[in-house]
């Protein structure tokens, strides 16, 4: 009998956890499909309640559909708690976190009532805007594209501290250039801040030499700062493309134990843990 409960409850967390984290079924085709419309619905109502004429207009219909989008949140976090044999490492992981950080702001407004707390309030119903980054689970490439991230991390490590050695020289040297001069370049700091605002191609213009030999450095530093920019793109482009060289047929199966998807398409185990994935 204790078997046979022990079975019922499996065969409905194995359901549960089908439906909630694989898209391979119809029923998690449905609701990847129903989650995706209520994320984007979500997003558009926070849009719409920032503009004011339209708030003060529709403010209870705005109330009331954020409302029922947070209640259904709400259920979907708890499925996911449920539907995993470790409850823990799903709340701790990205999503866990995003899907928490999106729900709880409504909440949070039911305790702080009052003019005082009008400030703090709209900060929290901004954080409601966290939901847009679930649509990630929607966007295949996106896991190859954080793998290249993670691999080509080191490098670009090394890049960006070339980049701050790079402002720190060209920094200094347009002070030694400029600082006799009413030009804004008052400090090392002050110039360092320059060189990034020039060679990141941001230029601000509030500061900006005016000696022949600054404005010829900072062409140069312009020019350098066209090709410094393409650099980080082509490392996680070449990652990206290794990547898919190496790439195998995946499917959406997610292990209840780990949380790792990207599995091979006949794979009985997973290759993280061992466990044995859904059939």
């Amino acid at each position: 009998m204790n078997a046979h409960k022990s079975n019922k409850k499996n065969n409905w967390k194995h359901l549960l956890h089908e439906v909630i984290y694989e898209a391979d079924t119809p029923k998690g085709k449905i609701f990847d499909i129903l989650l995706l419309i209520t994320i984007i619905a979500s997003i558009v109502l926070v849009m719409l309640e920032s503009v004011e004429s339209f708030d003060s207009k529709y403010h209870d219909f705005l109330n009331v559909s954020e409302w029922i989008i947070t209640i259904l949140f709400s259920i979907e976090y708890i499925a996911r708690i449920i539907a995993v044999k470790h409850p823990l490492k799903y709340i701790f992981s990205f999503y866990g976190i995003i899907d928490l950080l999106s729900t709880i702001p409504k909440y949070l407004s039911i305790f702080l009532i009052g003019t005082h707390s009008l400030i703090a309030l709209r900060a929290l119903r901004l954080m409601r805007i966290f939901r847009i980054l679930k649509l990630a689970r929607f966007i295949g490439e996106s896991t190859n594209f954080a793998r290249a991230l993670k691999a080509s991390k080191a490098k670009i490590a090394v890049f960006l501290l070339f980049v701050i050695i790079l402002c720190i020289v060209l920094g200094t040297v347009m002070y030694l250039v400029e600082s006799d001069q009413d030009s804004g370049f008052t400090s090392i700091p002050r110039s360092v801040y320059w060189a990034i605002v020039t060679l990141t191609t941001v230029g601000y213009g509030d500061i900006a030499p005016i000696t022949a030999l600054g404005q010829f450095i900072a062409s140069i530093i312009m020019i350098m700062g066209y090709g410094i920019i393409a650099i980080p793109t082509g490392i996680v482009s070449s990652q990206m493309t290794r990547f898919n060289r190496k790439s195998i047929a995946t499917n959406t199966q997610s292990c209840s134990n780990c949380l790792v998807d990207t599995h091979n398409d006949n794979a009985e185990f997973c290759y993280n843990c061992g466990n044995k994935l859904n059939e």
